[in-house]
């Protein structure tokens, strides 16, 4: 797909955010463009497609229209197993995500992807502040911001930070990040992998398929998954790990040590006090290397490093502080969508905790966090329609579990059962569409609640 290609036919499946993104660049390149989504197409993404004069659908697939298509760009929502995949496959058309379709017209850019099973959002927002503080020409792209196509199309950057999901990466035929950050896996979305987990984990790793020698792979050193995986396959790239190990890497690479925070890269040292950072939590300094590995790749000085790391916020619903009302903190981890990002969540907590947890269980495994539970938690409000497996799993453990039907009884529940010095922490370790429209509605809702306590 070159600038030479003139009208050829262009096919967007899906009209969200990385769908109308890929609708916009192709029409700019000279692309004959036609967008079809199965379902609505909300008021701002139709208005973008009118304004570009752009033709769609909703509502359903024209299939004669999809399978004229010379190429499509599948939006990352859309499993394989639906009736349009399944005759678009047939056909034999090709197919690309929108993070691949991008990457064509990227020019002389510079990208940093970031993947991983928990952490993606916060290392990509504290990367893209490390470059932009830096005075860099950046922009923040993928599953945050703007789609990396309607970046491109809109307003093309020197660097692009992009937050990438297993699901753009399994469409990629060239994609190649001048950076790619692996910072862990663990289970999720296996639906989408014929509920095979290494199918999951080969998508992950799909970030440095088609990177060179010249490239770098930042990679999390303690992930046991990570490290099978690297036993047994090749990776091309500069292989640069970051770990909280005894096993500190000998060349470049990240770690802690005693309340340390060391960054080594061509020769040169940044350390710094993890107490310095103004994001907690174990997990948040995994997140930290991983993104200093990447400005310090990026050329970005050393003061300028140390400026960011202590005073970057982190993101909403992430290990958020929300209040302290009469000694009891309240904390919004809505974003705590499996069982592993409660474990990081409870692992950072340093007070007696209320742990308010569920929602739709995506066939959970508790026992990972059994112990943390045992060791922190005094109680545990339930926020799911159906809380029995949370109940089985924890009985034996937690004297008090309480059912809710709601954030704002979630919250009073546990305020009632709270003492000065206490945390309530919100880490559902489920998916939040059996109560809410989405994670940050769960959060929002809960921040809503705390502040009418």
């Amino acid at each position: 797909m070159s600038n030479n290609e003139t009208l050829k036919r262009l096919v967007i499946l899906g009209a969200a955010e990385s769908g109308v993104g890929a609708a916009i660049l192709g029409k700019a390149k000279g692309w004959n463009v036609f967008v079809s989504d199965g379902g609505k197409i909300k008021p701002q993404f139709k208005e973008a497609l009118e304004q570009n004069g752009i033709a769609y659908e909703e509502g359903g697939h024209s299939m004669d229209r999809v399978l004229a298509a010379d190429s499509i760009v599948k939006s990352p929502g859309i499993p394989e197993k639906t009736d349009v995949m399944k005759k678009v496959r047939a056909a034999g058309i090709e197919v690309c995500s929108e993070i691949e379709f991008g990457y064509r017209y990227k020019g002389d850019s510079r990208i940093i992807a970031i993947t991983g099973s928990n952490g993606k959002s916060t290392t990509t927002m504290l990367t893209y502040t490390l470059l932009k503080d830096a005075g860099y020409d950046v922009a923040l792209t993928g599953n945050i911001g703007y789609s990396f196509a309607r970046q491109i199309a809109e307003r093309p950057c020197e660097w692009y930070v992009i937050e990438v999901s297993s699901f753009q990466l399994d469409d990629i035929h060239s994609f190649r990040p001048d950076v790619a950050i692996l910072l862990n896996i663990t289970p999720d979305h296996l639906d989408r992998y014929e509920y095979k987990f290494e199918n999951y984990i080969a998508s992950k790793f799909r970030i440095t398929q088609y990177q060179k020698s010249t490239d770098h792979f930042i990679v999390n050193q303690d992930d046991k998954v990570i490290q099978e995986y690297l036993a047994t396959h090749s990776i091309h790239a500069t292989t640069i790990f970051f770990t909280m190990s005894n096993n500190i890497p000998e060349n470049d690479g990240g770690f802690i040590d005693d309340g340390m925070m060391h960054i080594r890269y061509n020769g040169e040292y940044f350390d710094m006090s993890i107490h310095d950072l103004t994001i907690k939590g174990k997990h948040n300094q995994y997140n930290s290397m991983a993104a200093g590995i990447s400005a310090r790749i990026a050329g970005i000085r050393k003061e300028k490093l140390r400026e960011t790391f202590t005073r970057f916020k982190g993101l909403a619903h992430r290990l958020e502080y929300v209040a302290t009302i009469r000694g009891v903190d309240f904390i919004n981890d809505s974003k705590a969508t499996n069982v592993n990002s409660v474990w990081f969540a409870l692992e950072s907590m340093d007070k007696p905790t209320i742990l308010i947890l569920g929602g739709q269980d995506k066939g959970n495994d508790y026992t990972e966090i059994l112990a943390l539970v045992r060791q922190k938690v005094k109680a545990i409000i339930c926020l799911g329609v159906d809380n029995k497996p949370i109940h089985d799993a924890f009985a034996h453990v937690v004297d008090t579990i309480i059912d809710t039907t709601s954030a704002h009884e979630a919250v009073h529940a546990a305020y009632s059962y709270a003492e000065n010095g206490d945390v309530v922490l919100l880490a559902p370790g489920c998916a939040s569409f059996d109560r809410f429209n989405n994670f940050e509605d769960r959060g929002e809702q809960f921040k809503e609640a705390v502040r009418n306590l």
